[in-house]
């Protein structure tokens, strides 16, 4: 790359030197033309008014040269026709009529012309200027040889050989200044990114004093860090997915162990009252219900976080669905002595009915499971601002400080015993994060040990489309 620029920019270099040399040229024979074409007709002008007309013409062209210092210039009086009265370098019977020459046709025409031609007589390039005296009407012109600058080159090729043998060396260690200013950022940032192979370390780049050379560095440190943020949410989500498979096999292996404990001690016949029997065989279907329940919840998360996975909506009246779990739930509250409070006005939402009443059965029937004899449970349900939102309450056992943050996690029990007893699973709450997320909600949850629990879900009445809204306008009118 520095090779490259250097080629590159020397070629440049001299692109730009040979084409100010060309206008340097261009520009200075313009002027030294202009100057001496001015100078000419000055002198023109001056010889026109010392000259008398009325003597002999050729005797005072004669003494011109030492008058007007023309040295090798010409000087020749043409008559207004185009006639030669006179000249300092030839017989005037021998020339031609100059009536047509460019420079006479521009002083009759303007009242001063030049031109610069090649000389047959003198054998070189020769600058014509002419003069139209206005008192007499004799056009005056005079002739100098004139190479422009090519006379000068001689003297300004050395010079200019060496201005430009300084330039090259000059922008030569300007450029590798630069070129190494802009590589060494680059060269950097390409060896920190190589110390990485695959680890997850931190890119360090120094700033540069050129702001798109920040730009790659300030990029490339973002993606790395996206990279190691990747790579740390992959390795969380697999030591989840582990500890998730772990915890699930362990939750399906004690039912599966008690009941094949069960079925061996049927099938042998080591149990003979009919009544044990019958004991067996009631703890067998309540630990095959209980292994079904957990299959179902585990299929009901991996079916919320599959969010691609299609998920049919309908109309959903939340009041049946509350008084639904209330009279589900009411046997179970009874046995333990808890009272169930709900208040629920007529509210319909847009959504999924299994995952609705998934949402609220684990949420009442924890607040009834981990409460006290005697102790209470709360259901409000209200709408504000679009939003459905839900508050269970209970002045049960309550969640220690230090388990707020975990109630989410699936398989967390915060009293592993109790919770085995009632006949959890570890995954109520669990559930109910994926489905509030599937929704875009938000949940939260305040609790003190033995006051109680709250725990308030705020979910976006979503609005029905197409089919769904007829269905939904029916039961309205159908209320």
């Amino acid at each position: 790359m520095r090779k490259a620029i250097l080629i590159k920019f020397v070629q440049v270099l001299l692109a730009a030197l040979v084409l100010n040399s060309v206008i340097f040229y261009v520009a200075a024979s313009s002027m030294m033309l202009k100057t001496v074409r001015k100078d000419m007709l000055y002198t023109l002008e001056s010889i026109d008014s010392i000259l008398d007309y009325e003597e002999d013409l050729e005797t005072r062209v004669g003494e011109m040269e030492q008058i007007a210092g023309l040295n090798q210039s010409r000087l020749t009086l043409i008559d207004g026709d185009g006639t030669v009265l006179a000249d300092t370098g030839a017989e005037e019977k021998e020339m031609d009529n100059h009536l047509e020459r460019e420079e006479v046709a521009m002083a009759l025409k303007e009242g001063s012309g030049y031109a610069t031609r090649y000389s047959d007589t003198l054998k070189e390039n020769m600058l014509y200027v002419a003069y139209h005296s206005p008192e007499s009407g004799v056009i005056l012109r005079i002739a100098v040889p004139f190479s422009g600058m090519r006379e000068y080159l001689p003297m300004l090729l050395p010079a200019a050989w060496l201005s430009f043998a300084v330039a090259v060396l000059v922008s030569l260690g300007v450029t590798d200044r630069f070129v190494t200013s802009v590589i060494r950022p680059i060269r950097d940032l390409s060896n920190e990114m190589m110390k990485v192979r695959g680890e997850c370390m931190d890119l360090y780049f120094e700033p540069s004093p050129y702001p798109e050379i920040n730009v790659i560095g300030a990029t490339a440190v973002k993606m790395s860090n996206n990279v190691r943020e990747y790579v740390t949410q992959i390795e969380r989500e697999r030591k989840i997915r582990q500890e998730f498979f772990s915890n699930a096999s362990h939750e399906l292996k004690t039912p599966i162990t008690s009941i094949q404990g069960y079925a061996e001690l049927l099938e042998n016949d080591i149990v003979t009252d009919p009544a044990m029997q019958k004991d067996f065989i009631r703890r067998i279907k309540k630990e095959a219900v209980h292994m079904t329940s957990l299959i179902n919840d585990i299929l009901m998360i991996s079916r919320l976080e599959a969010k691609e996975a299609e998920v049919s909506f309908s109309p959903v009246r939340i009041a049946v669905v509350v008084e639904d779990i209330r009279s589900s739930l009411e046997p179970l509250a009874a046995s333990l002595g808890i009272f169930l409070h709900t208040d629920c006005p007529p509210l319909r939402i847009y959504a999924n009915p299994q995952q609705i009443r998934e949402l609220f059965m684990n949420l009442m029937s924890n607040a009834v499971k981990y409460n006290r004899p005697g102790g209470q449970v709360w259901v409000t349900v209200r709408e504000e601002d679009g939003q459905m939102i839900l508050k269970v309450r209970d002045n049960g056992v309550g969640i220690p400080k230090e388990s707020l943050d975990r109630i989410f996690e699936r398989f967390y029990r915060v009293d592993k015993g109790r919770s085995r007893k009632q006949g959890g699973t570890g995954l109520g709450l669990s559930i109910v994060k994926h489905i509030v997320n599937f929704y875009h909600g938000t949940i939260q949850v305040r609790s003190r040990v033995d006051e109680g629990s709250e725990f308030l879900v705020t979910l976006p009445v979503q609005k029905a489309e197409g089919a769904d809204e007829e269905a939904f306008a029916e039961q309205e009118n159908a209320d």
